[in-house]
């Protein structure tokens, strides 16, 4: 069965770095869309960005842009989000996500497969 597996979270001061990998398994890697979102407590879960099957297109929402980067190794079946100059309000779930026919890249409903989440805590 598909598994989408992430690692990487933690607790960071407000300004650091964190990176996240999303390992998968279970499906052909190389031709889906991949996702990460993030949600914290009280709040629904939200897009952070998105890559291409080959990387040719990223997608980040606007509070990340300059921040994050999103990228992939198709070799190695792992989706990664690269953090940089964190922020308390960034702290969440951060959860990677699966799909091969997207229609919006920034739904989470039209996302077909999810990892557990790791989470991401970024004191001030």
């Amino acid at each position: 069965q598909v598994q989408l597996v992430e690692s990487g979270g933690g607790l960071v001061q407000a300004g650091g770095s964190l990176s996240l990998s999303c390992a998968a398994s279970g499906l052909t890697f190389s031709s889906y869309t991949m996702g990460w979102f993030r949600q914290a407590p009280g709040k629904e879960r939200e897009f952070v960005a998105a890559i291409s099957q080959s990387s040719d297109y990223t997608y980040y929402t606007h509070s990340v842009k300059g921040r994050f980067t999103i990228s992939r190794d198709n070799a190695k079946n792992t989706v990664y989000l690269q953090m940089n100059s964190l922020k308390p309000e960034d702290t969440a779930v951060y959860y990677c996500a699966a799909d091969s026919g997207l229609r919006r890249i920034d739904a989470p409903g039209e996302y077909k497969y999810w990892g557990q989440g790791t989470q991401v805590t970024v004191s001030s």
